[in-house]
């Protein structure tokens, strides 16, 4: 009884949630229908004398209107795109992951899950990105929304203007709205402000319309000041690529954190949320390229990167310590030269160099011939002698180990 009681309860007060949730976005939409009313009526029909003036101010207003409005409904109506099923694990899979106890044995798990994906980035420890709540392993750029209780595709951020997810599905015309809403501010206060004054001189006479008038031009500045700097935001956001997530928490890759692992070059961000065609760059219709679920990445140049230089795949054991001469040849320009590679593992080689310089490298996990070329990360370097070679591989390996 005390159980049904408490499902009751919470069943309640999600239902009260929902439709609060909702009370940002009536708001807005009486504040819209009042500025429509006092703009056409009061001010275009009541205060405007001029016909031509009253004709060439009401087409250019419902021009903009229109858009303001379309990309508005687009924003609030288009669903979220959430993982698909090649990301959810299976039935069979869930129940192991959820039986075993210790959590070695189930990050092994997901790790062996997530080799089998196109997944490149990592929690902040290395881990795979796993949702314990929608029991999936979360793609690039996905993250997980408490208000939507769902997995969000490229997830920009909740808003509670629009009462709906910002993510891969509807980020084009979120961006969009936010541009026609300044647009629409602007051009309000604009053509307001002339009778703001005549009413503020007493040129006109002193009517109902005239505080229509004057505080429709207070809303539209109001809301444009708050407006355009998160529209301009939300520009600097795209023309590097990045959601506000990944601005605020740098993307962790195999390789490690990278700030603009997804930064492609000024043009080549904007088309990764509008397009390639231009022509659909303005209008509220999906035309962001992909699927949502992997996103293309900064290219390294190996020639500028000195830890890079003709990788080879592996498919040695991780206790394979065998000794490989000119495999995946390590060089760190003016530092490392003519080296010789101890290959302890798929993920661990130790560089010894004539100079007497030691360099131990580790290869990001999860490496696979049809994975992009990682870069290794630099765990140590010192200076023992030319004794180091590679019939000395254990006093490298001790030697390395002491710093």
């Amino acid at each position: 009884m005390r159980r049904g009681w408490k499902m009751a309860l919470s069943g309640g007060l999600r239902c009260c949630r929902r439709v609060l949730s909702w009370v940002p976005v009536l708001v807005i939409v009486l504040v819209v229908l009042w500025s429509y009313y006092a703009y056409v009526f009061e001010l275009c029909l009541v205060t405007v004398l001029s016909p031509a003036e009253k004709v060439v101010y009401l087409i250019l207003y419902h021009a903009i209107f229109v858009f303001f409005t379309w990309t508005y409904w687009k924003s609030i109506f288009t669903l979220p795109l959430q993982p698909n099923q090649k990301f959810h694990l299976s039935y069979t899979d869930k129940e192991r992951y959820e039986n075993e106890e210790r959590p070695e044995v189930q990050k092994q798990m997901l790790v062996d899950m997530a080799k089998k994906l196109p997944v490149y980035t990592r929690t902040g420890s290395g881990a795979v990105r796993f949702c314990d709540r929608c029991h999936l392993i979360k793609p690039d750029r996905c993250h997980h929304c408490s208000v939507c209780a769902m997995c969000v595709l490229k997830m920009d951020h909740h808003c509670p203007w629009v009462n709906n997810c910002i993510g891969f599905s509807n980020y084009k015309f979120f961006l969009q709205f936010l541009a026609y809403s300044v647009l629409y501010c602007l051009y309000i206060a604009t053509t307001v402000f002339s009778y703001f004054i005549k009413y503020w001189r007493g040129e006109l006479p002193s009517v109902r319309s005239k505080f229509h008038v004057l505080f429709l031009l207070f809303v539209a500045c109001m809301f444009f000041v708050s407006l355009v700097i998160l529209f301009g935001y939300h520009c600097w956001l795209v023309s590097r690529n990045k959601t506000t997530l990944e601005a605020f928490c740098t993307p962790v890759f195999t390789s490690g954190p990278e700030k603009n692992g997804f930064n492609l070059g000024f043009i080549k961000n904007i088309k990764q949320v509008f397009g390639d065609k231009k022509k659909f760059w303005l209008i509220p219709i999906g035309s962001s390229p992909g699927d949502g679920h992997s996103f293309p990445m900064r290219s390294r140049n190996e020639s500028q990167d000195p830890l890079l230089a003709n990788e080879e795949p592996w498919e040695d054991n991780e206790d394979d310590n065998r000794d490989k001469k000119n495999v995946s040849i390590l060089s760190a320009p003016g530092k490392l030269t003519s080296c010789s590679n101890i290959i302890l593992s798929r993920r661990l080689i130790i560089s010894c160099c004539g100079n007497g310089n030691i360099a131990v490298f580790r290869f990001p996990a999860f490496l696979r011939k049809d994975s992009p070329s990682p870069s290794p990360m630099r765990l140590t370097e010192l200076s023992v002698g030319n004794h180091c070679n590679l019939q000395n591989k254990s006093r490298c390996w001790t030697e390395s180990f002491k710093i």
